[in-house]
């Protein structure tokens, strides 16, 4: 297989991250690579660095207003022009033999539509980490994986929506499953599992390979983390389980849509975060955590 390799980075924030984010890419073992960066924001200088790169292998381009992390995402997938396609989180780390790795595995499996290799998660200083987070997924939600296993369908799909376990920036996708099940609007959190989820409902199965070639970077601080506490993206993930539920019902796989309703892992985290939203004073926080931990698995009917 000689297939070259998207990789797309949807950039904003942090330069030296981002930097760091190209230069793994650069030190692929694997060369057929081509690196697409899309600029989101207005940081100075990052024209230029990348200009001085002369790294033919790059293309930069800067969007000329800000459209924000899901439309984002979507004119990454439009500049698509490979078979097989890497949506890299601006700050996360390729370890030199991602590619191979993930070659190897579509050699064996050349049809399947995901990738997912082993991962390690990293903090902001690219030292590896263990939290409590990464830990349950990987002991209570995550399959059991020895070198390679196949998976997709309501199995696949259940297992997901019971607690989400993949790290998302670390997918290599086939180009053509992607850009036919867009992301969907509304979203900013929670748009990852929905898309896959749709990407399993459209047939699609996934690899998944215990060999570690990627570092995730788990910060403190991020989008996620500064709405836990104001409830906000539980709002957004309440409404985003509901209404999937009752799409995989129509669909006919009632495991999937009872393991959205019942979305145990995110209703544990939000009781997890109550305490915190009443410690910084925060009652609107306290009241939506509480919604999402204890609210009811249906819609109230009309």
């Amino acid at each position: 297989m000689s297939t070259t390799f998207d990789i797309m980075l949807p950039y904003y924030g942090d330069v030296s991250l981002m930097q760091a984010a190209v230069r793994s890419i650069q030190d692929q073992t694997d060369p057929d690579w081509r690196l697409t960066v899309v600029d989101d924001g207005t940081e100075p200088g990052v024209p230029e660095w990348f200009a001085e790169l002369g790294d033919k292998r790059i293309r930069y381009f800067r969007n000329e207003r800000n459209l924000g992390v899901t439309d984002n995402y979507r004119k990454c997938v439009g500049l698509v022009e490979h078979e097989h396609v890497v949506l890299m989180g601006t700050d996360d780390i390729m370890l030199p033999n991602y590619l191979a790795v993930v070659r190897s595995g579509l050699r064996q499996y050349p049809d399947v539509a995901m990738v997912e290799p082993g991962v390690e998660v990293i903090d902001g200083n690219g030292d590896r980490i263990h939290t409590m987070v990464d830990q349950t997924k990987r002991r209570l939600y995550s399959p059991k994986v020895r070198g390679r296993r196949l998976m997709g369908g309501e199995e696949l799909a259940t297992s997901l929506l019971r607690g989400n376990w993949l790290y998302f920036s670390s997918i290599c996708w086939r180009a053509d499953v992607l850009k036919s099940v867009s992301f969907r609007d509304g979203y900013d959190v929670i748009q990852d599992l929905a898309l896959v989820v749709d990407v399993l409902q459209s047939g699609a199965w996934m690899l998944l390979d215990d060999t570690v070639c990627f570092q995730y970077r788990r910060h403190k601080v991020s989008l996620s983390s500064v709405r836990a506490f104001n409830g906000s993206r539980f709002t957004e993930a309440r409404e985003y389980f509901l209404d999937v539920a009752d799409r995989l019902d129509e669909h006919g796989w009632p495991k999937a849509a009872k393991a959205a309703r019942l979305h145990v892992s995110s209703r544990i985290h939000a009781a997890s975060l109550v305490p915190g939203a009443v410690r910084t004073k925060q009652p609107d926080g306290v009241r939506a955590l509480a919604r999402h931990a204890l609210g009811p698995i249906r819609r109230p009917t009309q």
